[in-house]
């Protein structure tokens, strides 16, 4: 059986393993669920997340951004979620080269992890089309190849289950759910999957003994400008300059996936791609934005031979010259970014339209 395959399968399973079930009970909140909060910051995250003037976050409106991500409700069919590509049990990705939407089609490039996505900055996507989280979280729902709906559709699907109109009109103060509403719930929830208080975290405050001797010379790789010079793109805390460059990944085929020159029609963009998170980076295979690669050592071996070249190629992109121990180490050292405070259990419940007795609406 092929890795595609396995992982096709294991999809499938984690997805329906993932569905909550529908209820019709009245909408509840605790105390203090629509006063201001604050993120939990594990080890490692230097700074809470910017927040919208015009999106506070409450604990009522991420549940309520939490209910409508692994709602399949919001596409056209009701067999597709945000979680069905966005899976938390695979790091918050599918686990495939390229994502499948409704009728089984399949999109062209692989979904990014949601992972620390509450510090994108300048664009959201592979090619950064979205300006920000609320923008993002609604695109998917009118594109037709994922979820296949349209806003105006989606919204009335959801103003038609009173627990929905509920929810909406005590956290916005309008029981009349808007697509924008809808967008700033998702983002809401999409702002606390942090990740952080992996080994790397602990052994950069001060614990030496949280990284093998391995990864040790791997993070000195990593930072070592005249060799791996990984931190060039992938920097700070979030192990990611939030850039966009061109690899290369790609460019060999007979139609590129021109990535940020679709958006922006600038030249020097063609095959630029938005520099993803290294964190927890064991979970979001296949890599790159095509999913070409299912190993870090393949990644790696790609970075060490330069990338492909072509004419907008990444100036920091050229031959390494890696050996086979530095190549194991680096791979080593990125082993240890898994980090804590992302994994989340999916609802148990979620609101059903009064008008039925059972089932998906």
């Amino acid at each position: 059986m092929s890795k595609t395959f396995k992982a096709m399968c294991l999809v499938g399973l984690l997805t329906a393993a993932c569905q909550p079930q529908t209820t019709e009970q009245a909408t509840q909140f605790p105390p203090g669920a629509h006063d201001p909060m604050e993120i939990d910051l594990p080890l490692g995250i230097e700074a809470a997340p910017p927040i919208p003037d015009d999106n506070p976050m409450t604990a009522a409106k991420v549940e309520l951004g939490k209910q409508l991500f692994f709602d399949p409700r919001l596409s056209s069919d009701g067999t597709v979620s945000c979680a069905t590509c966005h899976n938390p049990v695979l790091g918050f990705t599918d686990g495939r080269p390229v994502s499948m939407g409704v009728v089984g089609q399949e999109g062209g490039r692989s979904a990014p992890t949601v992972i620390n996505l509450a510090y994108a900055q300048l664009g959201v996507f592979w090619d950064g089309r979205a300006k920000d989280l609320e923008e993002q979280a609604v695109g998917p729902i009118a594109n037709p190849i994922e979820m296949g709906n349209t806003h105006r559709a989606a919204v009335a699907t959801l103003n038609g289950i009173r627990g929905y109109r509920e929810q909406f009109e005590a956290i916005f103060g309008s029981a009349d759910i808007t697509i924008d509403n809808v967008g700033k719930a998702l983002a809401a929830f999409e702002r606390t999957i942090i990740s952080g208080n992996s080994a790397w975290d602990r052994f950069t405050a001060g614990d030496q003994s949280a990284l093998s001797e391995s990864a040790q010379r791997g993070w000195t790789l990593f930072q070592d400008r005249e060799k791996a010079n990984c931190i060039a793109c992938h920097a700070g805390f979030n192990l990611t300059d939030n850039g966009y460059h061109n690899l290369g990944v790609g460019m060999d085929e007979e139609v590129p996936d021109q990535g940020r020159y679709i958006v922006t029609q600038a030249e020097e963009d063609r095959g630029r791609f938005k520099t993803p998170t290294l964190r927890d980076i064991l979970y979001t295979r296949p890599y790159m934005h095509d999913g070409r690669f299912w190993t870090l050592a393949e990644v790696v071996d790609f970075y060490n031979d330069g990338g492909f070249r072509n004419p907008t190629l990444d100036q920091e992109i050229k031959p390494l010259r890696l050996t086979d121990q530095e190549k194991a180490d680096l791979v080593e050292f990125m082993r240890a970014l898994d980090g804590e405070g992302w994994q989340v259990q999916p609802p148990t419940t979620l609101p059903q339209a009064a008008s039925t007795a059972a089932g998906l609406q």
